[in-house]
């Protein structure tokens, strides 16, 4: 079935164009599986704008990749259908439309985590998440743009393109799910979902002023997820409020038999009904707030400490002294595990495939020469040499060894506060191109959401403000392990007392 769709937009004037967008792009997610359930919206319909959308302001963005549109509407079609016949118990995202960051398998459409080496490559079966996306009532409608197999902060290094920012089309929307956080913030769908091994939710939810949750590791299953770095490695929602990602990420939590490392977390049923009466004790990390930040995201931050002070809830100093030392062990980390993770792409079994009418080796340089692009090799070669003879114990163990000490650092913290806030970025969005040739800039953007990945516990952005020019600012809010409910209840808090 390959891409569907050639991105030619439905009529600008016809009437469904003129009465929908608007009444669409207002809705939450919410309020579509209500109406849908109690047969008052149109799954069908709502599905129709949502690919007009993604053909029309998505193609100007380059927010998507594919467009599962035949399939879409069938989904949409087949909840009306079970609507009108009644007997079917009501489902927490009927009707949703709802986009997946490419490297989330969904059979009959391609999987390309955004690399030419990927090319034709359309997985054999559903991700977990997928399964339960469709189960849960939600119209998959796209698979949307990324930093090629998630590396980068800025959505640049994907084979199709840049991602544009929706606040400013000069601007890069993060990465590297930049394509979900774009179709979010633009109105396309009212959740998207990404991955998140360093900060790739978090960032472009921050730059877009969406909400972005990474959860704890092992609460979602990594089934049908393609590998980056398999101990951090997370798919989480985005979303335009905190009870629609409440909703996003109830519906994909939980135990999977086909993945070990996930957790029989549970989610309370009043995830949904999230309440705002419970009161935290918030740490202030000092380390956050050194050198590096910008002035006008600390601002922002600060301004919200002060709000929520005024809301009732407090605030204690407190230290994570490892801070400075989490962007090196999490970079050598990282590479090491891709650099065993992409050994796989080889030309031989699926994706693309070069020279091979010499030697098998040769093929091999042929193919991963021209189907990975210069970031991710830059990246296999670094893991690579950490991994190598002579050189594993100084590096790998060594960052290992941080790592534990990192979240013993979140343990410590812990014991001592209920949440943890912080910037979720040290800059506000930057201008594409800007940081594209100097990868250390280009890393150090994820110095504040890298730990979050090392420690494995949970952290959601809130979009907290914005600078002098109008580019958004996040905060990040870090958890104890498997209570996402706090965060959300902490972003409704700060959603209804802004």
């Amino acid at each position: 079935m390959g891409r569907d769709g050639d991105f030619s937009p439905c009529p600008r004037g016809s009437i469904a164009y003129i009465l929908l967008m608007p009444e669409y792009k207002s809705l939450t997610a919410a309020e579509i599986a209500a109406g849908v359930n109690a047969g008052k919206l149109s799954a069908a319909t709502l599905t129709e704008e949502a690919l007009s959308l993604a053909k029309t302001e998505g193609k100007r963005l380059n927010a998507f990749i594919t467009l599962c549109e035949e399939k879409a509407l069938k989904q949409a079609q087949a909840i009306d259908r079970e609507v009108r016949e009644g007997g079917a118990a009501p489902r927490i995202l009927a009707g949703v439309p709802v986009a997946l960051k490419d490297n989330i398998c969904y059979t009959d459409y391609e999987t390309t985590c955004g690399s030419h080496i990927l090319d034709k490559f359309i997985p054999p079966y559903d991700a977990t998440c997928v399964t339960r996306l469709i189960e849960a009532g939600a119209v998959i409608i796209g698979k949307t743009n990324m930093d090629e197999f998630g590396m980068g902060s800025s959505n640049e290094n994907s084979y199709f393109g840049p991602v544009k920012n929706p606040v400013n089309h000069e601007l890069v929307p993060g990465g590297s799910s930049g394509g979900s956080a774009a179709a979010v913030a633009q109105g396309i769908v009212p959740i998207a979902y990404g991955s998140d091994t360093g900060g790739s939710i978090r960032q472009p939810a921050a730059f877009c002023g969406v909400y972005g949750l990474k959860p704890t590791y092992g609460s979602v299953s990594r089934y049908g997820l393609v590998a980056f770095g398999s101990s951090l490695d997370q798919i989480g929602p985005l979303a335009r409020n905190a009870r629609d990602l409440a909703l996003g990420y109830q519906a994909i939590c939980g135990r999977d038999d086909h993945d070990a490392t996930s957790a029989d977390c549970g989610h309370p049923d009043d995830t949904v009904e999230i309440k705002t009466g419970r009161k935290f004790k918030i740490g202030i990390p000092a380390e956050y707030f050194a050198e590096g930040l910008d002035p006008e995201v600390e601002t922002v931050v600060r301004d919200v400490i002060e709000l929520l002070e005024k809301a009732g809830q407090t605030f204690t100093d407190i230290s994570l002294p490892l801070t400075d030392k989490a962007i090196a062990a999490y970079y050598i980390v990282a590479n090491a595990e891709a650099s065993s993770n992409l050994a796989r792409y080889d030309g031989v079994r699926y994706g693309l495939r070069e020279g091979g009418d010499g030697e098998l080796a040769d093929m091999y340089a042929a193919t991963r020469t021209a189907g990975f692009g210069d970031e991710v090799k830059r990246r296999i070669m670094l893991g690579t040499y950490a991994l190598s003879a002579g050189y594993y114990d100084a590096y790998y163990l060594k960052a290992s060894r941080v790592r534990e000490l990192i979240r013993r650092d979140f343990r410590k913290a812990f014991e001592k506060v209920d949440l943890i806030i912080t910037p979720t970025t040290p800059t506000l969005a930057f201008r594409l191109g800007e940081k594209i040739d100097d990868p250390l800039a280009m890393y150090l953007s994820d110095v504040y959401t890298v730990p979050v990945n090392l420690a494995g516990i949970p952290a959601i952005s809130v979009p907290g403000g914005h600078s002098s020019d109008g580019r958004p600012v996040g905060v990040q809010f870090t958890a104890p392990r498997f209570d996402e409910l706090a965060l959300f209840q902490m972003a409704l808090c700060l959603e209804r007392n802004d």
